[in-house]
């Protein structure tokens, strides 16, 4: 199983804005970074020695699924755990087989800034016979928690008690622009993919 560790600086931080819970004008905070896979990095191809990149060529697929994230708060950090299977088919089921495929897991913050990347490998085994199998793979992230803090200006006004009436009730925070910046450079992510090159992105895109 892939095993990958991220320490982020203090100067970084986490943030995701997390929905209404019971008094739908009130806006809660969660200081935890969400888990995703990029668009057309969940899927990876491999094909076989002819050459061809045809439907026929296909030697094994593998897609990344079941991703889920555990955020533990410390004193001090934040922890993501994060853990994910890896399903691959082969085309013939002739001889055991493994196979190896590369995996990233990156920290992007504000949605398009890499903080931080490594890259490791998940095995799948295939039995004698077997079409189908699947291998797992996990990955943590640790970041300060006094990173994940906006300034109390600016937590005031997400956490604001609005009620119904006032005049400012229907307005989003988030349409103000101070709060909008502010929450953006404090949100992360921690981004699970298959490492690919740019043929292999080429061909994930247009398929």
């Amino acid at each position: 199983m892939l095993k990958l560790r991220f320490v982020v600086p203090a100067l970084l931080a986490v943030a995701v804005l997390a929905g209404c819970q019971r008094n739908p004008l009130v806006v809660k905070r969660s200081i935890c970074p969400a888990v995703a896979v990029p668009t057309y990095a969940g899927d990876m191809t491999l094909f076989n020695a002819s050459g061809g990149r045809d439907a026929g060529d296909v030697d094994v697929t593998a897609t990344i699924t079941n991703v889920r994230g555990s955020c533990s708060e410390g004193a001090q950090t934040l922890a993501t755990d994060v853990t994910y299977d890896i399903v691959a088919r082969r085309m013939t089921t002739t001889g055991a087989r493994t196979v190896t495929l590369p995996v990233f897991a990156s920290i992007v913050q504000g949605g398009n800034l890499i903080v931080s990347k490594e890259i490791g490998a998940v095995s799948v085994s295939f039995a004698d016979g077997q079409l189908r199998a699947v291998g797992r793979g996990g990955s943590r992230s640790v970041i300060a928690r006094s990173a994940a803090q906006v300034s109390p200006e600016v937590q005031a006004k997400i956490s604001r008690k609005r009620k119904t009436g006032d005049i400012d009730a229907a307005i989003d925070p988030l349409a103000d622009p101070e709060i909008r910046a502010a929450l953006r450079a404090a949100t992360f992510e921690v981004l699970i993919g298959f490492q690919l090159d740019e043929s292999a992105l080429a061909y994930n895109v247009t398929k």
